[in-house]
């Protein structure tokens, strides 16, 4: 009787992310396994480039061939310690892979890899969950939705009271530009950077969203009041959906419906570019930016994050919403938006 085969043994190793042709077999593997833009190396490397947090990467393979891959930004910040993050400063990522044997090799290696690096902790927002981590599902939702097939369709979408503060938008005197370029650019970070002054938190280094631009498809939707931009997002193209990811409103675009008009115009937008699925990003539970999302219609689905500690170390808080940061909060709200603008960005970075 013969012996049965051994399995293929898996070999884990660092990425080399500086050689195309690694790239572009990790590009392809991302793809075949229905990744996130987040799984890209191409984030990766934007994220490195604007905000100086390295960018790793652990790749699995059996025979020679790829058979998974876990995507990491090295995360160092004095304030908030150092962490190897799948994927910094995104809202998925996590491990992509063939089978649970090789989810359980990478997250081991994961956690060889922080300790080497004097990393307290390996933080995983989506993908392939290992076993023995610290896993939650009620923190934060997801909302994703198909879209219409014309523009009325997609109206009728809406419910009926968040459709009726559309149609207002769509009569208010406001104008829509798309592009890519400087002004464009500009633009984007003023309001950004306002939006997020407002809500008490460190605006990220403009840097970060020039890279991402650079490497990854995407453009800026932004609205104007009479020559003033109100409301402006940054969004990604990937697999048939569009994802606002980086957006906001001054104070005024409440009072305008501005923000109405931003979404409902990139709806538009998307689905003349092609795609077919909108992804309004993440909320944290109860929070008023879930509610709104599904004021649109939009179903929420939990979103399971998964954390490794090293033995005796706490795990970062980085959570905004948290009670430690109260106080901060409060305070960053009151600064002038100058002072904000030049005192966020290095604190920002290290959020990842």
């Amino acid at each position: 009787m013969n012996a049965p085969f051994a399995p293929a043994a898996t070999v884990v190793s660092l990425a080399d992310l500086r050689d195309p042709g690694e790239v572009a077999r990790i590009e392809a593997f991302v793809a075949a396994h229905g990744g996130t833009v987040f799984h890209r190396p191409a984030w990766l490397h934007g994220v490195e480039a604007g905000t100086r947090q390295r960018a790793l990467g652990l790749v699995a393979e059996r025979h020679g061939a790829l058979a998974g891959w876990l995507p990491l930004s090295e995360i160092h910040s004095p304030i908030f310690g150092r962490a190897l993050v799948s994927s910094g400063f995104a809202v998925g990522g996590g491990i992509l892979a063939e089978d649970g044997r090789t989810v359980e090799t990478l997250a081991s290696a994961a956690e060889e890899l922080a300790q080497r690096r004097s990393c307290a902790s390996v933080e995983l927002r989506g993908g392939a969950l290992p076993q023995g981590w610290a896993v939650r599902d009620d923190t934060h939702l997801g909302f994703v939705a198909d879209l219409a097939t014309d523009d009325e369709a997609q109206l009728l979408t809406v419910p009926r009271k968040q459709r009726a503060e559309v149609r207002k938008s769509l009569e208010g005197d406001l104008e829509v530009r798309v592009g890519r370029d400087e002004s464009d650019r500009a633009m984007h970070y003023t309001v950004y950077a306002e939006s997020v002054r407002n809500l008490g938190t460190p605006v990220f280094p403009r840097a970060l969203f020039d890279a991402a631009l650079d490497a990854l498809e995407s453009d800026i939707l932004t609205v104007t009041h009479r020559g003033a931009p109100v409301s402006s997002v940054l969004s990604f193209y990937h697999d048939g959906a569009v994802m606002p990811y980086w957006g906001g409103g001054t104070f005024a675009a409440r009072g305008l419906r501005a923000n109405e008009r931003m979404y409902f115009e990139l709806m538009l937008h998307a689905r003349r570019r092609g795609c077919a699925r909108f992804d309004f990003g993440r909320s944290k539970v109860g929070s008023g930016p879930a509610a709104y999302k599904k004021n649109w219609g939009f179903a929420p689905r939990p979103l399971a994050y998964a954390t490794w500690s090293a033995p005796g170390a706490a795990r970062r808080d980085v959570d905004p919403t948290s009670d430690a940061y109260s106080a901060k909060i409060a305070l960053w709200k009151r600064l002038p938006l100058a002072l904000a603008n030049r005192l966020g960005p290095p604190i920002a970075r290290g959020l990842g």
